[in-house]
């Protein structure tokens, strides 16, 4: 596995170069980065070569060390003094530290679903049949992001933008979670079936049913996912 930091998604970056136009610069980048980290493209452990980075998005040192700074104090990325900046990874005690956050904004924002706008739902159901034609094709790390552009709909049933800008940089981090899997097709297909049948409660608005099958489901991933970590090797120093 390529952990330079330089592979073929820095070199998809320059394809980013236009959206840097607009706001913060900086912010700019850090998006940009974030959203390859959700899409699964960028494993923990990878050093981020400035560099290359630099060179693909067209930016300056300094605003690239910006963005570099903005993504650590989201937990997506960390600083080794003398060794350069990488992307994090997990330990078992931030899987159960994400799914209690989880717990709390995701069953808070399907208590709200009897007033819910119709988009986020929407959003829910796109998700819903974007995961089951990935599943289809057999594109895992697509079912994966599928996967997460359906809890972050969720979240859109609670109305709060605020809310939904702070579960994209939680569900960021958890994609970083989701490489400890070493079979993604055993972990995600399940829940395939699962999102179908909490879109079903979603649309008929049954608030009780959809908030007991959230319960049960996050329950079950973060269990997975603690037993994938348990199982990972002790890294040596």
């Amino acid at each position: 596995m390529d952990r330079s930091g330089s592979g073929a998604w820095v070199a998809s970056l320059e394809e980013d170069r236009a959206s840097l136009g607009r706001g913060s610069i900086a912010e700019r980048v850090a998006s940009v980065l974030r959203d390859r980290v959700s899409q699964g493209l960028v494993p923990p452990g990878t050093r981020l070569s400035e560099e290359a980075i630099g060179a693909a998005l067209n930016v300056s040192r300094n605003t690239l060390r910006e963005a570099f700074r903005l993504l650590t104090h989201e937990r997506l990325l960390v600083h080794e003094l003398n060794r350069g900046v990488f992307v994090r990874t997990l330990t078992r005690h931030d899987v159960v530290e994400l799914y209690r956050l989880r717990r709390l904004v995701e069953g808070a924002a399907v208590r709200e679903l009897a007033g819910a706008p119709e988009q986020a739902i929407a959003a829910v159901r796109r998700a819903v049949e974007d995961g089951e034609r990935a599943a289809a094709d057999q594109h895992w790390p697509d079912v994966a992001s599928a996967d997460l552009h359906f809890h972050q709909g969720v979240v859109q049933l609670a109305g709060s933008p605020r809310l939904e800008e702070m579960m994209l940089r939680v569900h960021a981090e958890l994609r970083l979670a989701f490489h400890a899997m070493d079979n993604p097709r055993r972990f995600h297909e399940p829940y395939l079936a699962r999102n179908r049948e909490l879109l079903t409660a979603l649309e008929s608005r049954n608030t009780q049913q959809a908030e007991l099958l959230l319960s049960v489901y996050l329950a079950d991933a973060e269990r997975q996912l603690l037993r994938a970590f348990d199982d990972l090797p002790i890294p040596s120093n």
